[in-house]
C-alpha cells in the first residue's frame, strides 16, 4: 500500500501528520497509537503515558513493543512509515544468542589484533573461553585437556532464565553432545540437535556474605549506523540464595543467580527477594575498596558495553524504525575483573517486588522519553532522565564544571552507573510538558 494512500486514509479518520512524527487528532490532542505484546510493567507504562492509545490486534500503530516471536513472523512483511518505532532490531540475536555473541566477539578481537595490535585486542578479553557444541566439540576437548579438573558450565544457546544449564568437570558428563555431533546429516534433520555453549566457569567469583551475584545493567541502542548507545543509571545485583562452594556443582541455588531459579529455593523469601540496587552495591564496593578502584571497575564495565556493541555493529541490520533495550549480565571475580556472561534482547520486565517494579517502571518510562515519539527532544541531549549517552559515533564525555575550573584537560566518560538517579528533577528541566499538561 502506497504512502499517499495510507496518509489519505488517516486524514479521513481525523489524523494529520505533524512535524513531531506523531499524529494529531482534530481538536489539538497529540496521539500515539501503540501495540504491546506483553502484559507486565511495560503495559502499565504505556497505559499511563499521556496521549497514547492502545490499538486492537489489527489496528494501525505508531509504536510497537513486541516480543521477538512477533518480530520474526511479521517484521519482514510490515510496511512502516517514517515515524514508526519498534523495540527490536531485525537480527538482534547476533548479540543476544550466546553462541553468536561469542562468535562476533572473537571475530572482532581478531580484527583489532590485526589492525590495531595486541594491546587494543586485549580490551576484548572480558568473556570466558567458550565453545559451541556439538560443532566445536573437538576444539573444546583440546582445551578441556589442557586444564584437567577445572569446572565448565553448559548452556543452551537460545534459552533463558537458567533453563538447561549445568556445571561439569568430566567429559563423560557431556558425551551425548559428542554423539549428536557425529550424526549423519540425514539423522540431524530427523531430530534437530539443540546447540549449547561450553564455557569456562568463573571459579573465583566476588562474594558478598559468602554468596555469588551478578549484575543486570540496561543499555539502550537507538542506532547502529552510526552507533548511538545510552546507559541507565539504575540496575541491580542478583544474589544466589545459598553460600558459594565448588564442592556442590550440581546445586543450582549456589551457582545460578537467575531470579527464576532462586525463587524456587525452599527458603526463598519473596518479601526480601535476592536483589540489591546498583547504588547500594557501588557504595558497598567503594567503602571496601576505595573510590579509585571502583571507578576503574566501572570503567572496565563501560568497555564491555562499547566493545560488545562494536563487535556486531557491521552485522546488525540497522533500521531507523528500530531500537533495542538490552539487559547485560556481568559477573565480577575476586580480583574485581568484570566478565560478560550474556546479553538479553528481552530482559525480564516482570517485577519480583515493589522496589523492582518501581525500578523497571522508571527504566521503561525513560526509554520512551529517549525514543521520543512526541518530538520533545532536540537530539543533542547527553542525558534523558536516568539515561546517559555513552556513545554517539564516538565516546561521549561529561561536562564537568569543577574540572574546567581547575584547568584540567582530563576527559571523563559520560556514564553514571550506580550513581544518584535524580531523573525527575532532570526531566522537569529538559522536557516540555505534554499537550494539555501543566509543568510540575
Amino acid at each position: 500500500m502506497g504512502t499517499r494512500v495510507l496518509i489519505a486514509r488517516r486524514k479521513k479518520r481525523g489524523y494529520n501528520l505533524i512535524e513531531s512524527n506523531t499524529y494529531r487528532r482534530e481538536g489539538g490532542r497529540t496521539c500515539v497509537r501503540y501495540k504491546c505484546g506483553l502484559t507486565n510493567t511495560i503495559l502499565d507504562v504505556l497505559h499511563q503515558r499521556p496521549g497514547w492509545v492502545e490499538v486492537k490486534e489489527d489496528g494501525e500503530w505508531d509504536f510497537n513493543w513486541c516480543d521477538v516471536g512477533w518480530l520474526r513472523e511479521n517484521f519482514d512483511h510490515s510496511y512502516m512509515e517514517e515515524h514508526v518505532r519498534i523495540c527490536h532490531f531485525r537480527n538482534h540475536y547476533e548479540l543476544t544468542r550466546k553462541n553468536l555473541m561469542v562468535k562476533n566477539l572473537k571475530r572482532y578481537r581478531k580484527t583489532l589484533d590485526r589492525e590495531a595490535g595486541r594491546l587494543e585486542a586485549a580490551k576484548c578479553d572480558f568473556f570466558p573461553r567458550t565453545f559451541e557444541l556439538p560443532s566445536e566439540y573437538h576444539l573444546f576437548v583440546e582445551e578441556f585437556k589442557r586444564s584437567p579438573g577445572s569446572t565448565w558450565i553448559m548452556k543452551p544457546v537460545a534459552r533463558s532464565q537458567g533453563k538447561g544449564i549445568f556445571l561439569f568437570r568430566k567429559l563423560k558428563d557431556i558425551i551425548e553432545w559428542k554423539k549428536d555431533g557425529t550424526r549423519s546429516e540425514e539423522q540431524r534433520d530427523e531430530a534437530q540437535v539443540e546447540s549449547y555453549v561450553a564455557q569456562r566457569y568463573i571459579e573465583n567469583p566476588y562474594l558478598i556474605s559468602g554468596r555469588k551475584f551478578d549484575l543486570r545493567v540496561y543499555v539502550l541502542v537507538t542506532s547502529y549506523l552510526p552507533l548511538k548507545a545510552w546507559l541507565y543509571r539504575d540496575g541491580f545485583a542478583r544474589f544466589s540464595n545459598t553460600r558459594f562452594s565448588l564442592n556442590s556443582i550440581d546445586d543450582q541455588y549456589v551457582h545460578l543467580t537467575n531470579v527464576a531459579v532462586q525463587k524456587t529455593a525452599p527458603d526463598y523469601d519473596p518479601e526480601k527477594g535476592c536483589k540489591w540496587e546498583m547504588q547500594n552495591l557501588r557504595r558497598y564496593l567503594t567503602a571496601k575498596h576505595g573510590s579509585e578502584t571502583v571507578e576503574a571497575l566501572f570503567k572496565d564495565i563501560d568497555n564491555i558495553f562499547i566493545r560488545s556493541l562494536q563487535s556486531v555493529q557491521k552485522v546488525i541490520i540497522n533500521d531507523k524504525h528500530c531500537f533495542e533495550l538490552y539487559g547485560y549480565d556481568i559477573l565480577l571475580d575476586q580480583d574485581l575483573k568484570p566478565w560478560l556472561i550474556e546479553v538479553n534482547a528481552s530482559p525480564s520486565l516482570t517485577a519480583s517486588s515493589q522496589e523492582d517494579y518501581e525500578l523497571k517502571y522508571r527504566l521503561l518510562e525513560d526509554t520512551l522519553h529517549v525514543v521520543d515519539m512526541e518530538g520533545r527532544l532536540t537530539g543533542r541531549e547527553k542525558r534523558v532522565g536516568g539515561y546517559d549517552l555513552m556513545w554517539n559515533e564516538g565516546p561521549v564525555y561529561r561536562q564537568d564544571a569543577s574540572l574546567e575550573t581547575l584547568g584540567s584537560t582530563d576527559q571523563i566518560a559520560n556514564t553514571h552507573l550506580g550513581c544518584v538517579n535524580d531523573r525527575k528533577k532532570q526531566l522537569r528541566q529538559l522536557l516540555k510538558p505534554f499537550p494539555g499538561q501543566k509543568r510540575a
